[in-house]
């Protein structure tokens, strides 16, 4: 897919030559590199030929022509739970992107939606990971998104996630309650890896509240794995795999926060090794979104919806 990135030039910065614009605001190439990309016809400068002495002018529009972007694949299999004139709900399967982002584009949901139902600019609601499967909300209108957005943030939403997790969690009559923080992991190789903190500890630096609650469905013989369900009070981003991880029970099929974290270093440069593989048990995460209930933003009727738990996850609990 073609991918453009246009600027509209400013007064102050009019009156430059364009390779001297480009390559000093833009420094992830050098001169030299940008000079090379002029030289293949990757610039327009007003919908025509763009020369590197070309004397930028106020409201000139400079557009870069990138490479063609080749996409990893992805499962674009998704089904409508639930479609009106303010709402779409989706059963997103994994590995698929929400929205675009690093190498993806075109296969990502958003990119399906704009595609698929003529949806100018999808406004998707709650956002899942690409390895996490399960229900996206998205609104059709502004204010239909608003009003939703506003019971996510007062936190009105009720959302279940099922998750398969190593070793025999804990089978008690209540819920299993994981509330604190999440934090920066500075344990962590990864910069983008969250800690989750018990509430015992005072709230490291830079760290937002979190509250999970966990309990047990049921487990393998032999005790290996569990599945559960999990109940997130707060939306926080990678609140139940970090808070699982932290009480002892890794995400089945997470790189990030699973067994070892080496094998996300390993899968982002390609090379995951057989026996790494036999470690995840899955490609994907064993995280899916399987409930979601809320009131409809206009008719205020309360809605819930289901999706049920893929076949790759529900059969890692009847192999053991």
């Amino acid at each position: 897919m073609q991918r453009k990135n246009s600027v509209l030039i400013q007064p102050r910065q009019a009156g430059r030559q364009l390779l001297d614009f480009v390559s000093q605001r833009f420094t992830y190439l050098s001169r030299e590199e940008w000079q090379t990309e002029l030289a293949a016809s990757r610039f327009l400068l007003n919908d025509g030929e763009a020369r590197g002495d070309s004397i930028l002018a106020p409201g000139d529009r400079l557009v870069y022509l990138m490479d063609a972007l080749v996409e990893p694949p992805v499962d674009s299999g998704y089904t409508v739970l639930h479609e009106d004139d303010d709402l779409l709900v989706i059963n997103k399967p994994a590995p698929l992107p929400c929205h675009p982002g690093g190498r993806f584009f075109a296969h990502t949901l958003w990119a399906l939606l704009k595609k698929h139902h003529g949806l100018a600019g999808p406004r998707l609601i709650n956002r899942l990971d690409r390895e996490t499967s399960g229900i996206v909300l998205v609104a059709k209108t502004k204010v239909a998104a608003r009003l939703c957005q506003e019971q996510f943030a007062q936190r009105r939403v009720e959302k279940v996630y099922l998750v398969v997790v190593e070793g025999k969690f804990p089978d008690t009559p209540q819920e299993v309650e994981a509330a604190g923080w999440l934090g920066p992991d500075p344990n962590s190789a990864i910069r983008k890896k969250v800690r989750f903190y018990p509430e015992q500890n005072d709230a490291p630096p830079k760290a937002v509240d979190c509250s999970t609650g966990f309990r047990r469905i049921s487990g393998t013989g032999d005790g290996s794995l569990s599945l559960l369900e999990a109940r997130p009070h707060t939306g926080r981003c990678h609140q139940i795999r970090a808070s699982l991880l932290s009480l002892g029970f890794p995400v089945v099929g997470d790189k990030l926060y699973g067994v070892d974290e080496q094998l996300f270093l390993r899968f982002k440069e390609g090379c995951l090794s057989r026996a790494d593989h036999a470690r995840l048990r899955l490609p994907r995460q064993a995280l899916h979104a399987a409930n979601l209930r809320l009131v409809h933003p206009i008719t205020g009727k309360e809605l819930e919806f289901s999706a049920p738990l893929p076949l790759a996850i529900s059969a890692l609990m009847a192999t053991k």
